[in-house]
């Protein structure tokens, strides 16, 4: 029997507080809502769950504060399997938290506060070193100091370790980072803003890719939402389209995408293959509201993976 692969996320770890409203609110406006639930988030700690919740062992490197909600963070973590090990509890800064509205049409607004997930430090990272030198993959995003994550994907590299970037928020970086990037995977927003290009089709969309190619990234997988996933590398252009659903709140799935995608890339899947299931595993995430919440298990992706035509 092979052993679950090993993924280590170096990343944020937040409180997320969903509002359901018939539209997203106007400037100035005040919009009464219809529920609200408390459920836990961060970008890093969304792809941890999502890859722990398809078998695979999880390191996750962040940073919480001293109150309820990093209790809750971690009991969550654990809850789900996730190794803390590496998570620094911080007393001087709280839990980052953010605030999202979802509308009826699936669309979400969110405003994040990141409090101590801005600490989260270099000397954090090489105290986890063990963790990342021993990972199949390790996963980051923009929601920690960028020295962080520099720091996280130099020790990755130095190891031989897959790496994968996801530029989100996206924010000015050096080349360094795209060099230290196995797969970079923005999504439309986060590419326009990174190149300066638009992306209203697949031609602009590759384009925009490529642009980051220059930059040294290794491979681009920019994420389109309902349209799949658009596969760019030095040797191929590849467009993966979506799995129809019926969406109810599109909140996380891009995490889902990411966190899924690298399971199945440490599982050695060919990255079509890979693309193609992660992509399966996003489509089902926003069949149901909330973000971590919204994550299938391993058993509910291999049922919808066999339901599907073959590709």
């Amino acid at each position: 029997m092979n052993s679950p692969p090993r993924i280590c996320v170096v990343g944020s770890s937040n409180i997320d507080l969903f509002f359901r409203a018939p539209r997203l609110p106007k400037t100035g406006e005040t919009l009464a809502g219809s529920d609200w639930r408390l459920g836990y988030g961060g970008k890093g700690a969304n792809q941890a769950v999502m890859a722990a919740r398809l078998g695979a062992q999880v390191s996750m490197v962040s940073c919480i504060g001293q109150e309820v909600f990093g209790e809750g963070v971690l009991k969550n973590f654990k809850a789900e399997g996730v190794d803390t090990t590496y998570v620094c509890i911080n007393a001087h800064h709280p839990t980052g938290l953010a605030s999202i509205v979802v509308d009826d049409a699936a669309r979400n607004c969110i405003l994040l506060v990141p409090g101590a997930n801005q600490h989260l430090t270099p000397q954090n990272v090489r105290t986890a070193a063990s963790a990342i030198e021993t990972a199949s993959v390790v996963l980051c995003q923009l929601e920690v100091p960028l020295e962080t994550t520099l720091e996280a994907f130099r020790v990755a590299r130095a190891a031989k370790v897959l790496t994968i970037l996801n530029p989100a928020p996206a924010a000015s970086f050096p080349d360094e980072l795209l060099a230290l990037s196995d797969y970079c995977i923005p999504n439309e927003t986060e590419i326009e803003l990174l190149t300066g290009l638009p992306v209203h089709d697949l031609i602009q969309a590759e384009a925009a890719a490529k642009a980051l190619l220059l930059r040294e990234a290794g491979t681009v997988i920019l994420t389109l939402g309902d349209q799949g996933a658009l596969i760019v590398s030095q040797n191929e252009s590849c467009h993966m389209p979506a799995v129809s659903v019926q969406a109810v709140d599109t909140t996380g799935a891009g995490d889902a995408f990411i966190g899924s995608l690298a399971v199945f890339l440490a599982q050695k899947a060919g990255l079509r293959e890979a693309v193609r299931k992660a992509n399966a595993v996003a489509a089902l995430s926003v069949t149901a509201p909330g973000t971590q919440m919204s994550f299938p298990q391993r058993e509910a992706v291999d049922s919808f993976l066999k339901s599907l035509a073959p590709p």
